[in-house]
């Protein structure tokens, strides 16, 4: 169910290398929670006596409805963008997390289902809808309405859904998968005949709706108080638009390097179109906020041609890919591939404005030289960073005598040291490329918690 989509934005991390106990602690008590939240539905039916037959297959069905209606509570957190849910783990993992996790609420409700229809098919009254109790109707349309969301958005591209209307319609189902699955909880009575089983539900009702409300009211509310302008919209090398957006209020708060935001240009800060881009610049760069976009589809071809002086709204930032996670590194390996150099171009520039002297090797991968974005920009930044700039050209020129082809092992190691191994690796591009570098290093000797990327691309 996540919102995904196939702009240049973070759609997975590995562990960060903050090792702060204030991150740690907090990121635990998030995890904590969110066990305490989907166990909580089978503490109270075990605590509070079971209805029904009083059979353990009986039981047992109404344990996996409990449990799956809280987990399908649960995802409207983990999709609300709620900075203190986020702030520990990134928001990319958090979405992954929520990917997954709605695959286990459907899997538990047709557990529910099923059990009912094997052992107590009763129960379950006739199929037809227009004789079936009310109840049991929109329980199943609330299960219709599940299973709609996990396969349009595993499968949103094959069915040549554009990003704006799959999101709609995702919102839509899961709005009226939820209140026809509260309907049904409530019209059954089985899981709310204890003041005990009424009080959990009534909880995670009005939590529902809390952040529902939130996030698609009161946020954007705060947005429309607190509006951008495009100042700046520049053509780079391989097809890539960066944006300069100039604040008309606030300032961007708690903005790392390498961290992302979701951008609405043109439209109502309460519109559902609003895609994820990487902030390619550095806090110390700022006030303004510069996105570097390549047309990849849907929506992003229309911002690439934002006229100056379009008003926008800016939700963010978002994302754990920084250096500012890392300030014990002794030196980085930066690998980048197409437009995933974005965030490593706002690293480097917050490492820049520093005036960091840690040594950093770049392996950047483009299709050809006159698609390699940004190249002129960190040519000059060698003079200001220990940087070792190393361009990697799948179709070189003729006269080209540098690297070729894609990046491999047998890159890696001509210019990877063995010092460099307990240094950070953070990868950005597509995820074959990440996929296969992974690999690699790990078998160079990287350790997996000196791995960190972020993928370019629908998951």
């Amino acid at each position: 169910m996540a919102d995904q989509t196939d702009l240049a934005h973070p759609k997975e991390q590995q562990p960060l290398h903050d090792r702060s106990p204030v991150v740690w602690t907090h990121g635990t008590a998030i995890i904590l929670l969110g066990v305490l939240a989907i166990g909580a539905p089978f503490a109270v039916l075990r605590l509070f006596g079971p209805s029904g037959s009083g059979t353990w297959t009986w039981d047992f069905s109404m344990g996996l409805g409990f449990g799956a209606l809280g987990m399908a509570a649960l995802q409207f957190v983990l999709t609300g963008r709620l900075r203190w849910v986020t702030h520990p783990f990134g928001a990319d993992i958090v979405y992954l997390a929520h990917r997954y996790l709605s695959w286990g609420a459907v899997a538990l409700m047709l557990g529910h289902f099923a059990v009912l229809y094997v052992f107590h098919q009763g129960a379950l009254g006739v199929l037809n809808p227009l004789e079936a109790r009310w109840e049991l109707t929109v329980g199943r349309v609330s299960l219709v309405c599940f299973l709609a969301l996990i396969v349009t958005s595993e499968f949103r591209k094959l069915l040549q859904l554009r990003h704006e209307y799959w999101r709609a319609l995702h919102l839509a189902l899961a709005l009226v998968g939820m209140v026809t699955a509260i309907a049904h909880v409530l019209g059954v009575g089985n899981l709310t005949d204890t003041p005990e089983k009424r009080a959990l539900w009534l909880g995670a009702t009005l939590g529902f709706m809390l952040v529902l409300a939130y996030t698609h009211l009161i946020r954007p509310w705060l947005q429309s108080r607190n509006p951008w302008r495009v100042v700046g919209n520049s053509a780079e090398r391989g097809g890539v638009h960066t944006l300069q957006l100039e604040p008309e209020g606030r300032h961007l708060k708690r903005w790392k390097p390498g961290q992302f935001a979701w951008l609405k240009v043109g439209r109502s800060p309460y519109s559902l179109i609003e895609h994820p881009f990487t902030i390619s610049t550095a806090p110390e760069k700022g006030p303004n906020l510069s996105f570097s976009i390549k047309p990849l589809g849907d929506h992003s071809a229309e911002l690439a041609q934002t006229e100056i002086g379009a008003r926008a709204y800016v939700d963010g930032p978002y994302g754990a890919f920084s250096v500012d996670r890392m300030a014990d590194a002794e030196g980085f390996v930066m690998i980048a591939g197409g437009v995933g150099i974005t965030p490593i171009l706002s690293n480097l520039h917050a490492l820049e404005a520093r005036g960091d002297k840690r040594p950093i090797t770049l392996i950047y991968g483009s299709p050809t030289w006159e698609d390699a974005s940004f190249r002129e920009e960190l040519a000059t930044m060698r003079s200001r960073l220990n940087l070792t700039l190393v361009h990697v050209i799948d179709a070189p020129p003729a006269e080209w005598t540098g690297e070729s082809g894609k990046i491999d092992r047998d890159i890696l190691s001509r210019h990877l040291t063995a010092e460099m191994r307990v240094w950070p690796h953070l990868l950005c591009g597509p995820k074959p490329m990440l996929d296969a570098l992974r690999a690699d290093l790990r078998a160079m000797g990287v350790p997996l918690h000196h791995i960190d990327y972020e993928i370019f691309e629908l998951v």
